[in-house]
């Protein structure tokens, strides 16, 4: 294996050997979030015509958990070996900022998709959500998952300490997936709020990936790929020049 390869290697035996915590824990969590808002909103949420709200919910928490798994795997990661002081030893390799980039994303896509596929494997049982577009699903999930993976390597590489690590987390992020339509459709909303969640770009990760199980979606699934496909551009160039300038990692 060449450099990046190596790194890339590394970055997924460290969730994978801790698997229970970063995978397990994860599925577990999901799955009591299926429990509760499916027994409790059933018979009093209704979407999408005759789709169940189990089966609308199976979507999101999907890729809810494919989301927060691709930002934790990076982030932590990076404020990890910063804290624990052996990110030395990578800025000593021959590594290029691309080669980190690749390693740090790739690896947050893997247990992105990891988790991901446990969640749905689990949920799938309470609600049969279909298959009408599976290339839209597999889009998705991998665009998002390369997002979240590059958003948590800025936020690696801006925070020193673990505290700042949690204010992302708790704060930016944490919101803005539970706001972004996964536990209900967002035409159930009044007007301001529909027009506030049109402005949260994970909606459009959730609603696109939603689409290719049902066929039908809040937005055009196009308008959400031009809009994830966008933001994707916008962090990675962000994250790329950061690595390159050697941004809280070379003093």
């Amino acid at each position: 294996m060449n450099g990046w390869q190596t790194l890339l290697y590394k970055e997924v035996l460290r969730f994978w050997k801790v698997g229970f915590q970063t995978v397990g824990a994860p599925i577990l969590t999901a799955v009591l979030y299926m429990l509760i808002f499916g027994h409790v909103l059933q018979d009093q949420v209704k979407v999408y015509g005759s789709v169940s709200y189990t089966a609308f919910l199976v979507p999101g928490l999907v890729m809810m958990s494919v989301l927060q798994n691709a930002f934790a795997n990076s982030s932590s990661s990076l404020i990890q070996s910063k804290i624990m002081g052996n990110l030395v030893f990578l800025l000593l390799t021959p590594l290029s900022h691309w080669h980190w980039f690749v390693a740090y994303v790739g690896s947050s896509v893997v247990r992105g998709l990891a988790v991901g596929t446990g969640v749905f494997a689990v949920t799938v049982f309470f609600g049969q959500p279909g298959f009408v577009a599976p290339l839209w699903i597999v889009v998705f999930a991998v665009l998002g998952a390369a997002l979240l993976g590059g958003l948590g390597l800025i936020a690696g590489l801006w925070a020193e300490k673990f505290g700042q690590m949690a204010v992302f987390q708790n704060f930016i992020i944490m919101p803005m997936t539970f706001l972004s339509g996964v536990f209900y459709s967002i035409h159930s909303l009044p007007p301001m709020w529909q027009t506030v969640s049109h402005l949260n770009p994970f909606f459009y990760m959730i609603d696109g990936f939603r689409y290719g199980f049902f066929g039908v979606s809040d937005v055009s699934p196009w308008l959400s790929l031009a809009i994830v496909g966008s933001a994707l551009i916008v962090v990675s160039v962000t994250a790329v020049h950061l690595l390159k300038i050697g941004y809280k990692i070379r003093h």
